[in-house]
C-alpha cells in the first residue's frame, strides 16, 4: 500500500504529481528545500539576548500549513539534525553545544508546532483563515511552553555552575527571567506573524489551479 505523506487539503498535496515515485522524490526535495528556508529565516535575525528575534516561527507555521504534518515535521527534524551536526543553520551557528543555548527550547518546540499546524491543515484548515489562525495560535502557545521551560533549565544550570551570570539572567528570579527573556517580548509579534502566515497560505489557494 502506498504511503500517503500529503493530503489534497494541503497546498503540497494539490501540487504533487500523481505518480507515486515522482511524488516521493517531490516530497524528499520539499523537505530539503524547506529546511533551507528555515535556515535562511534563522539568519534574518536581530541578535538580542537571550533569545534572538528571527522569522523562523512564521516560516515553520507557513511551511507546516502548506505541507501537512508529516512533511512539516520531517522538514523541522532535518533542520535540527543539520544544526546539531555542526552546520551553521541556527541563528548563531550550530553544533551539539547549541543544546545548552537558551534558545534551543524554541528550536525543539518547532516539532510540535509543525505537527499541530500540519495536522490542522491535513484536516482542511488551510483553506479557512479562522481555523488555520486558531491552530497557529495554539501551536505557538506550545512553542512558548517549550522555549520557556528550556530557558529556565539553562538559566538554572548557569546559576548552579557558579559562572559569571550574563546580563539577561536574574538569579533571584528565574521565573521572571524566563518570562521576560523568552515570552513577553514576543507575544504581540508572534500573533502578527501567525496572522501573516495564515493569510499567506489561505491566499495561495486562490492561485492554485482547479483540479477535477
Amino acid at each position: 500500500m502506498a504511503l500517503t505523506l500529503t493530503t489534497p487539503n494541503t497546498v503540497l498535496g494539490v501540487l504533487s504529481p500523481k505518480s507515486q515515485s515522482a511524488r516521493l522524490v517531490t516530497n524528499l526535495l520539499t523537505v530539503v528545500l524547506g529546511s533551507l528556508v528555515l535556515a535562511l529565516s534563522a539568519r534574518i535575525s536581530v541578535p538580542v539576548m537571550p533569545i534572538p528575534v528571527t522569522l523562523q516561527t512564521m516560516a515553520v507555521a507557513a511551511l507546516a500549513a502548506g505541507f501537512g504534518w508529516r512533511i512539516g515535521v520531517a522538514t523541522v527534524a532535518l533542520y535540527i539534525i543539520q544544526g546539531l551536526s555542526g552546520l551553521p543553520v541556527f541563528a548563531t551557528g550550530g553544533g551539539l553545544d547549541y543544546i545548552m543555548r537558551p534558545s534551543f527550547g524554541f528550536i525543539l518546540g518547532y516539532l510540535p508546532m509543525a505537527y499541530i499546524i500540519g495536522r490542522a491543515a491535513d484536516l482542511g484548515a488551510s483553506r479557512r483563515i479562522v481555523l488555520l489562525f486558531g491552530a497557529m495560535l495554539l501551536a505557538d502557545a506550545v512553542l512558548f511552553a517549550f522555549g520557556f521551560t528550556w530557558l529556565l533549565v539553562v538559566a538554572n544550570v548557569i546559576v548552579q555552575s557558579g559562572a559569571t551570570l550574563p546580563g539577561w539572567l536574574d538569579a533571584a528570579n528565574l521565573i521572571g527571567t524566563g518570562w521576560n527573556g523568552g515570552v513577553a517580548p514576543f507575544i504581540v509579534w508572534d500573533v502578527r506573524r501567525m496572522a501573516f502566515a495564515a493569510l499567506s497560505v489561505v491566499g495561495i489557494w486562490k492561485l492554485l489551479p482547479k483540479r477535477g
